[in-house]
């Protein structure tokens, strides 16, 4: 979270996705007194949304106007329901087709003469607002295009029930609250580390009675010895460094994991404005290009087309907080050729953008633009993880196993793993890797004889 115009932006993780019992993240927040009144009510835990609630909305068309609600809704909720048919495929020995992309696009090619009502125009913008969703889901997804998501296991993935909410005083007041539980000193930041060195025998110097197996050396010199590590580090970083960051080498069958699952980007871009030029009621303004179509391959022009990847803009609520704050969402490699921009080279295609959208070649410039850079970002090199075509679920539970693997050795657990990438079933989520992390202190719990905490 970080502060910018009159409130907090959320430059990473964004909503409690899920706030219900079964969601960790919302059960702490709930303790520590974190989260607004409406996230208390209990009609909006027990909301089937699954996992991402429609909001009041207005969709743009490139030809400047506002588009037939209807006609929107109609092919999003085609889409849906397609969207819900692939967890049809999980377990499946031999799914149609390797991804959730072209699974899709099938099924939309299959319908194409009945949408729009065989209407050639209504035909077209139904489409392209299919398009969109496709955008949209790859922005979900974390990743450059459905094509890569395999098809069999996506359907492991599980949403929780509740309206998903958002942290009135910025998700780091969920960390900021856990972390004044612990005495001074006991978390160090800012100290980067360069090797793990596992397996060794290691000594403090001066002291020759006790050896320690793991050695983790850091960027600055500095060096701590230790029985047990837990690994938090994202894949993205791990897929860069893992055969030089950990000493000896992850086993194959680890690394392999690491090569096969998914790790995309999915990045933020803050507009401020001196004045809404959206509705009250507008809560998100959507995005449709209306010359594309699912069925039809992007341009790979990225220099000139790399903004058509947004999927729209999430009006921050409340104003009175945050001013007047549009947050546009955009995936994958033109997510990524965005990062290089310039902020000035940003704020200008973003004006541009609104002006076309609009149809209102006036339409005053934001004040201000902020945006995220998650695959520039060394230490995590994209946002989060998929299960993409050549993985599976496997590879996930292979990713958080500790090692040595060998359940004899008498020193086990030396390097644990936790995160997001190493939870099946909530991958991609901060419930994920919240669990992930718990998973493994209750390894190390449960090695020590120490009673689970109730």
């Amino acid at each position: 979270s970080l502060p910018a115009a009159s409130g907090l932006v959320e430059m990473g993780a964004h909503w409690i996705h899920g706030p219900s019992p079964g969601n960790p993240v919302f059960r702490l927040a709930t303790h520590y007194g974190l989260l607004g009144p409406e996230a208390a009510r209990e009609e909006n835990q027990r909301l089937e949304a699954g996992g991402h609630p429609p909001l009041p909305s207005i969709t743009y068309g490139s030809s400047g106007r506002a588009l037939n609600t209807q006609a929107v809704s109609k092919a999003r909720d085609l889409f849906d329901t397609l969207l819900t048919s692939t967890r049809a495929f999980r377990g499946s020995e031999e799914p149609p087709v390797p991804s959730v992309g072209q699974y899709l696009r099938a099924e939309i090619a299959r319908r194409v003469p009945a949408l729009g009502g065989g209407e050639e125009d209504a035909r077209r913008l139904q489409l392209a607002v299919l398009a969109t969703c496709l955008k949209l889901e790859c922005c979900i997804s974390g990743t450059h295009s459905m094509d890569l998501v395999a098809l069999e296991p996506f359907g492991e993935y599980i949403s929780l029930p509740g309206l998903d909410c958002t942290f009135p005083g910025g998700y780091s007041s969920l960390p900021h609250h856990m972390l004044s539980a612990l005495p001074e000193g006991t978390v160090l930041l800012n100290k980067a580390v360069r090797t793990i060195r596992w397996r060794g025998s290691f000594r403090e110097e001066g002291d020759e009675t006790r050896d320690f197996p793991v050695r983790v050396e850091c960027e600055d010199g500095d060096a701590f010895l230790a029985d047990h590590v837990i690994v938090t580090v994202p894949l993205g970083f791990l897929k860069e460094h893992h055969q030089h960051f950990f000493q000896p080498p992850l086993p194959e069958r680890k690394a392999e994991a690491i090569h096969r699952l998914g790790f995309g980007t999915n990045n933020k871009i803050f507009l401020e404005f001196e004045q809404p030029f959206w509705e009250p009621q507008q809560q998100l303004l959507e995005v449709v290009w209306e010359d594309e179509s699912p069925l039809e391959e992007p341009s790979a022009d990225l220099e000139a087309n790399w903004f058509k990847k947004l999927i729209g803009f999430l009006v921050l609520q409340p104003p009175e907080q945050h001013g007047h704050v549009l947050c546009g969402f955009i995936a994958g490699k033109e997510s990524e050729y965005m990062e290089t921009l310039s902020d000035a080279e940003v704020l200008g295609t973003m004006t541009s953008i609104l002006r076309t959208l609009t149809g209102n070649p006036d339409l005053p410039a934001p004040r201000s633009v902020l945006r995220s850079q998650w695959h520039s970002a060394p230490y995590t090199r994209g946002s989060y993880s998929y299960v993409a075509v050549g993985s599976s679920g496997d590879d996930i539970d292979v990713l958080a196993q500790p090692l040595p693997e060998d359940p004899e050795d008498p020193r086990p657990l030396q390097l644990l793993f936790a995160g997001e990438a190493t939870h099946r079933t909530f991958y991609s989520t901060t419930h994920g890797a919240l669990l992930s992390g718990w998973r493994e202190a209750e390894r190390l719990n449960q090695l020590f004889g120490v009673p689970s905490p109730v």
